[in-house]
């Protein structure tokens, strides 16, 4: 490299880590940390774009021809809140050992700071046969208007995709989609102690039976079968007072074999509740096993899964894959952590990807 050595570049992740840790970033308060990671990335010597508190870039090392390929490398800065049980300060970044304990440090601090380091490694070769962005978003955890996917369109066409959650650097080619459904029973209000009235709730309940004995048939070989579930009701006002609403909602996990249109068709005929996605632009992810980034992944032996979480590959209008740096059984729990280790693994497994990647 003709800038730094890699090894400096991974050291300076850990130490970047660290302070992104110790800079609270929950969803839609992330102004600092987008700061943070953007003065670190232009000491590098290159132009960030910002947009909310997203932030991007893009390697100079390429072709300058119209019909070259691009790669978006995307993590994200924002956390959820804190829960409780944690035994030292999410926002206090603690080493002891292998182990980095703190907020984001696994979901997901550890691929942000990997891919960071992976773009500058590779955008100091000598050339690249593929355009290469970075982007370093918010709002992935609330899935909010603020963040990816407000600044997709300023990337152009993109070819592919790889977004850093924690996979344990194992390759997720597939993703469940979601939809969130609020549905309202509607009743007629009357005195409990008369028995008029028509109960909203009884109307609820009647529709939620049938939800709990429906299944969807098609069975994705990556993400098994589409799931729905009844997962919050509210109804009534008093108790002598026959309820006229009861509002419930669906969240429906979808597979590859449904579009999220043809998903809400179905449910609002199999039951009498009014309807209305509150969510249902979150699509289930699937790239062709065979693509190249596919067949590169195996070649370096990592594995290839379907995952049942989400990520901001649900709004990515392109092929993607999902591989990043730690365990996702630590996201959201209380002292999350991520192992140094994995971090430097990590850089070597995404830079091993990409050098020499063709499609």
């Amino acid at each position: 490299m003709s800038v730094v050595s890699l090894q400096v570049l991974k050291e300076e992740a850990i130490q970047l880590l660290i302070q992104i840790i110790n800079t609270p970033s929950i969803s839609e308060q992330e102004n600092k940390v987008s700061f943070l990671i953007q003065d670190y990335i232009h000491k590098y010597g290159f132009h960030v774009k910002r947009k909310f508190n997203n932030i991007w870039t893009e390697n100079n090392n390429y072709p300058k021809k119209e019909d070259i390929q691009t790669i978006l490398l995307n993590s994200h800065h924002d956390t959820v809140k804190p829960g409780k049980n944690w035994k030292t300060d999410p926002f206090t970044a603690i080493k002891q050992e292998d182990k980095l304990f703190g907020l984001g440090s696994n979901d997901a601090g550890a691929s942000v700071v990997s891919l960071i380091s992976t773009f500058i490694y590779l955008s100091n070769l000598s050339e690249l046969p593929y355009r290469l962005i970075l982007s370093i978003t918010g709002e992935e955890e609330i899935s909010g208007y603020s963040g990816l996917r407000s600044i997709l369109p300023e990337f152009g066409f993109v070819d592919l995709g790889i977004v850093g959650e924690p996979t344990q650097m194992q390759v997720a080619i597939a993703e469940k989609g979601l939809i969130i459904l609020d549905c309202i029973a509607e009743g007629k209000t009357g005195h409990s102690a008369r028995n008029t009235g028509i109960n909203a709730i009884y109307l609820a309940t009647r529709d939620i039976e049938l939800l709990k004995s429906f299944s969807f048939d098609r069975k994705s070989d990556l993400l098994g079968f589409t799931t729905l579930n009844v997962t919050q009701i509210q109804g009534g006002i008093q108790h002598n007072v026959i309820p006229d609403i009861c509002s419930f909602v669906i969240d429906i996990r979808t597979n590859e074999l449904y579009k999220n249109e043809e998903l809400i068709d179905i449910i609002q005929k199999k039951i009498h509740s009014k309807m209305k996605p509150r969510s249902s632009h979150l699509n289930s992810s699937f790239i062709d096993p065979m693509h190249p980034i596919v067949l590169k992944a195996k070649f370096i032996g990592r594995n290839t899964y379907g995952s049942p979480t989400l990520s901001d590959q649900s709004i990515m209008p392109f092929s993607t894959i999902k591989m990043g740096v730690g365990d996702s059984v630590r996201s959201h729990t209380p002292n999350e952590y991520v192992l140094i280790s994995e971090i430097m693994e990590g850089i070597d497994i995404y830079i091993c990807l990409l050098k020499n990647y063709h499609f």
